[in-house]
C-alpha cells in the first residue's frame, strides 16, 4: 500500500501537464491567429487585455491550489503509515473530480457544473484531511 497512495499523485501531475498542454496550444493558436506579438502579452495585465480565451489558463493556476493540500495529504498518509484502503479510495475520488472540474472548465466551461465538481472535489479533500487527522491523533 506505501506505493499505492503516490499513484493518484502521479495521476493528479499527468492531468496538470494535459491542462498545460492545452494551454499552450490554445494561447498559441491564438496567439497566430490574430498576429499577437509575444512582447505584447508579456505581463499578466496584457496577457489579460489580448488573450481572450483564458480557461486553460484559469484551470492550470487552479490545480496549484486546492491539490497543494491533497499531495500533502498523501506524504503524510505515506510517511506515518496511514496509507488504507479509505485513504487511497478518498485520494482516487478526489483526483476523479479534479478530472471532472478541468474537463469542463477547459471546455464548454458551464460555472454550476464546474461549481458542482469543484466542491465535491474539496469535500472529498476535507474528508482525506478529517480521515489523517483521525488516524494520527484520536487513536
Amino acid at each position: 500500500m506505501p506505493r499505492a497512495i503516490f499513484l493518484p499523485a502521479f495521476a493528479m501531475v499527468l492531468l496538470t501537464f494535459v491542462v498545460w498542454l492545452r494551454m499552450y496550444i490554445m494561447r498559441i493558436a491564438q496567439m497566430k491567429r490574430e498576429r499577437i506579438h509575444p512582447q505584447s502579452v508579456a505581463t499578466s495585465a496584457q496577457s489579460a487585455a489580448r488573450l481572450t480565451d483564458s480557461r486553460a489558463a484559469d484551470n492550470f493556476r487552479n490545480l496549484f491550489e486546492l491539490p497543494v493540500l491533497f499531495y500533502l495529504a498523501l506524504v503524510i498518509a505515506a510517511i506515518s503509515g496511514l496509507a488504507s484502503d479509505v485513504t487511497l479510495a478518498l485520494a482516487w475520488l478526489f483526483v476523479a473530480l479534479r478530472v471532472v472540474h478541468s474537463a469542463i472548465h477547459c471546455t464548454y466551461n458551464k460555472v454550476m457544473h464546474r461549481f458542482k465538481a469543484y466542491f465535491a472535489g474539496g469535500v472529498v479533500l476535507w474528508v482525506l484531511w478529517a480521515w489523517l487527522g483521525y488516524q494520527l491523533f484520536a487513536r
